[in-house]
């Protein structure tokens, strides 16, 4: 099956490099998206970009893909499903939840002029990092990129209700499933609440789990693509 690869802020296509040839010995292709802004030196870009960058690869690849987004790029894999219900077999989450319509995408995080850089490994200490080693960390915070800000300020809007039936999995690395149900329960994911097709999985991880257990994490992937 085509699988679309989205990494979250900062990251481009290569975040996926370890994850793609465990996906091919499981029978799949990867398509890792490269983001406007992200990689490709766009720096005026938008959110709307993005969320058309997306929209290009699923449209691209053969038959039904799979959608997998990680940390904020959530919210992008969930544009596929809001735009393409009928048109993808489902899409996963990784440490992440689609934003709740009507707020900015990922407004997180300090701005440098016109862009939003790496903000190095200060706020990710703990959980979403430990199991980084500090070479990793060095190999990763070097590959990435500056977002614009017209990325990170962009307004997420939803569109289509049959979203919520697409099938859905949330992939918990750095915090456990029973910590997602109670944020869903709790109402600070209502995306998530609504989902109809909804499963969560445990991975033992940090955030980025793409560079720490690619195997594990393209195995995920494949059980989401037999939902």
């Amino acid at each position: 099956m085509d699988i679309v690869l989205i990494a979250g802020l900062w990251l481009d296509g290569s975040a996926w490099d370890d994850v793609q040839p465990e996906l091919e010995r499981l029978g799949h292709r990867g398509i890792p998206v490269t983001l406007p802004g992200q990689g490709d030196g766009a720096t005026s870009a938008t959110y709307d970009d993005q969320a058309g960058a997306v929209l290009a690869a699923v449209d691209a690849a053969e038959g039904s893909p799979l959608v997998v987004g990680h940390s904020a790029a959530s919210t992008l894999a969930w544009v596929a499903a809001d735009r393409r219900p009928d048109a993808v077999t489902g899409v996963v989450l990784i440490g992440g939840f689609p934003t709740t319509g009507g707020n900015a995408y990922a407004d997180f995080f300090d701005t440098d002029g016109d862009a939003v850089p790496f903000p190095g490994w200060e706020p990710f200490a703990g959980p979403d990092s430990d199991d980084m080693s500090p070479e990793l960390k060095a190999e990763v915070a070097a590959a990435t990129h500056p977002v614009p800000v017209g990325v990170t300020k962009g307004t997420v809007q939803w569109t289509d209700e049959r979203r919520h039936g697409v099938p859905l999995t949330l992939v918990c690395p750095e915090f456990t499933p029973e910590q997602a149900k109670e944020w869903i329960a709790s109402g600070d994911v209502p995306e998530l609440a609504d989902a109809t097709a909804l499963e969560l999985v445990d991975l033992e991880s940090g955030h980025w789990p793409m560079f720490t257990q690619p195997a594990a994490l393209a195995g995920l992937i494949d059980a989401a693509t037999r939902r």
